[in-house]
């Protein structure tokens, strides 16, 4: 059940990105929870790969260059799902920060943490 209510959190995340920032297309709910599925994958498997590649180039921007391999990473699973697009670099760049904190506040309000 959690695991549903977190792709449906994500899904929502993701459609609230597409009306704050511009160029960051969502075109309706379905292709908002199979974006969240294919983003989820792609950061899983190859975005985990290529932050440890890239991890000596993390330090020494101090963790900014993560910003930068989360928007390549929103590009990429933008090629494989219908009905979600970024128009470019900059909207996959600010709408993964966008996306970071909606995503993190969603959860927060919804699945507070167990203490």
């Amino acid at each position: 059940m959690r695991l549903l209510l977190n792709w449906i959190l994500s899904a929502l995340a993701l459609w609230i990105v597409s009306r704050v920032v511009p160029g960051f297309v969502v075109h309706g709910a379905f292709a908002a929870l199979i974006a969240a599925v294919v983003i989820g994958l792609v950061n899983a498997t190859l975005g985990l790969f290529i932050k440890i590649v890239t991890f000596p180039l993390t330090i020494v921007t101090l963790g900014i260059f993560w910003f930068v391999i989360n928007a390549v990473m929103i590009e990429l699973a933008s090629m494989f799902v219908p009905g979600f697009h970024i128009m470019s670099f900059g909207a996959a760049f600010w709408g993964g920060i966008v996306l970071s904190i909606v995503n993190m506040l969603l959860k927060w309000l919804v699945m507070p943490a167990k203490g």
